[in-house]
């Protein structure tokens, strides 16, 4: 008798307003992504460079929404996921490009682009190619359902390693202490 091979589940991962150490602690995973491969299989992801997301089983983002894009790309991605995780303190709650929050958007883009230090003969860029800036840094949830919370900065490879594994084993995702860090 023939085993009958599982199927893999769809993982698609999307980088909105961060940093992009989120994606480079799925790297650390380091040999493991191996194991993991055998399980999953890549959506859209820039681990992937695939750009469009088809239906997949479990979404991971990361970074805030700072612009009319990010809002955009997370509802679409939302759609095509049936689990979504907001992975990382800036999906979690806005995270480091949150600090804006308490500054006017107009006086930032006045001193960015007008009366910064250096900035000679500027003006503020209004082209359609550009993303509206909102005017707050929003954590994910505040637009769209999300199943799981990942939190840290970043979160480290054994604690996304550990979320994964539990998600793949139909567990509910429990990280204990030491596996949560904000660096």
């Amino acid at each position: 008798m023939t085993a009958v091979a599982k199927k893999k589940l769809r993982v698609a991962t999307v980088s909105l307003a961060g940093c992009f150490g989120c994606h480079m602690s799925i790297l650390d995973i380091d040999e493991r992504l191996i194991e993991l491969l055998e399980h999953i299989e890549f959506d859209r992801s820039p681990l992937t460079d695939i750009k469009t997301c088809g239906p997949c089983d479990i979404g991971i983002v990361e970074g805030g929404l700072c612009n009319a894009e990010n809002v955009h790309v997370l509802r679409e991605f939302r759609q095509n996921c049936r689990i979504l995780v907001a992975m990382g303190a800036c999906a979690v709650g806005g995270g480091l490009p949150a600090q804006r929050n308490h500054l006017d958007i107009r006086d930032c883009l006045q001193t960015v682009y007008l009366t910064g230090m250096g900035v000679q003969r500027g003006f503020i860029p209004n082209d359609p190619e550009l993303p509206l800036p909102l005017d707050k840094v929003h954590p994910l949830h505040d637009v769209v359902k999300i199943d799981y919370f990942l939190p840290g900065c970043p979160p480290s490879a054994d604690a996304i390693w550990k979320f994964l594994t539990d998600l793949l084993a139909g567990r509910t995702p429990s990280l204990g202490h030491g596996l949560l860090h904000y660096d």
